[in-house]
């Protein structure tokens, strides 16, 4: 059991979206204080913007990922490639456990009934009927497996 899953999903449950849950289980890595962390993903939430894109938390996975191993300079292609290649090795294992890596895909529905950018409230019921919660602690385990984990193994 990953501590840091558990932090994701215990932020969800507080009430911030699938992204931010991720990026905030992992800001500390990063010297990134939570509301800075919350801030700059809450965008990413509910497939971003509420659009049923791809995964809110999938997406955190790729921002955790620039934190990680992005040299942040715009000719370092052989770096990006790096980045690029283990956003898709984290996504295939989502992918893999859940199905899909597309919002819409995971919650069985297409674009919110009525259309709207705004969040549904969270109820007892909102949460039985969604996988949200275990999508995020996927995401969460798949950094910590395939990124961080690795990351510190070389370390030592």
């Amino acid at each position: 059991m990953s501590e840091r899953a558990e932090k994701a999903r215990a932020l969800f449950y507080e009430g911030y979206n699938c992204a931010q849950s991720v990026v905030g289980a992992f800001a500390d890595l990063y010297d990134l204080d939570v509301k800075t962390a919350m801030r700059f993903s809450d965008g990413l939430g509910g497939g971003m913007g509420r659009m049923r894109l791809t995964c809110g938390a999938v997406s955190a996975m790729a921002l955790i990922a620039g934190l990680e191993l992005s040299s942040g300079r715009p000719k370092d292609l052989d770096n990006r490639a790096k980045v690029y290649a283990k956003v898709r090795e984290m996504a295939e294992a989502f992918q893999k456990k859940n199905g899909s890596v597309i919002c819409r895909e995971l919650l069985g529905t297409s674009m919110p009934k009525d259309n709207s950018s705004r969040p549904e409230e969270r109820t007892s019921e909102y949460y039985k009927r969604r996988p949200c919660p275990g999508c995020i602690y996927d995401c969460a385990e798949i950094i910590d497996r395939y990124l961080i984990g690795n990351i510190n193994k070389k370390s030592q």
